[in-house]
């Protein structure tokens, strides 16, 4: 269910109550020749419980634009969201800053808060008092669409 919808990103609760077992290879998959083993794959994996590690405050997030291209997340991009992780210096972040949504990486100095792009397109946002402001979530991981 759509929660949001921003010119900077959409985002979704989490259904992470389902099941879904899918065929999983344990031993890797060469990117080289191709391994007979994988005729017999018989391992599943459940992405919810794999990518999922506090479900009440799991969340995702579509991502709309460019500013963290240089961080391998580019539009499109599914981002798992999770309200339960501290903000740390260094990580991505899904922020509220103003009235709309942003996702980008944290800088934390002593006294100062920075939001950064991952491209030099983009400006860094100095986080300021007078600034409605709250790290909404920490991205745990990337979904890609090739």
């Amino acid at each position: 269910m759509k929660l949001h919808s921003s010119h900077t990103i959409d985002i979704y609760s989490a259904l992470s109550e389902s099941e879904m077992a899918l065929p999983y290879v344990d031993a890797g998959i060469s990117a080289g020749f191709p391994s007979p083993a994988l005729d017999f794959v018989d391992m599943t994996i459940d992405l919810n419980k794999h990518l999922v590690k506090h479900p009440s405050a799991t969340f995702y997030g579509r991502v709309k634009g460019q500013s963290l291209k240089n961080a391998g997340i580019t539009d499109g991009d599914l981002l798992v969201i999770d309200r339960s992780l501290n903000p740390v210096n260094g990580k991505i972040a899904v922020c509220y800053i103003d009235g709309e949504f942003t996702a980008k990486r944290i800088k934390k100095t002593k006294d100062e808060l920075w939001l950064l792009p991952e491209n030099d397109d983009y400006e860094p946002i100095k986080v300021e008092k007078e600034n409605d402001f709250v790290v909404w979530g920490i991205v745990t991981h990337v979904i890609k669409s090739v």
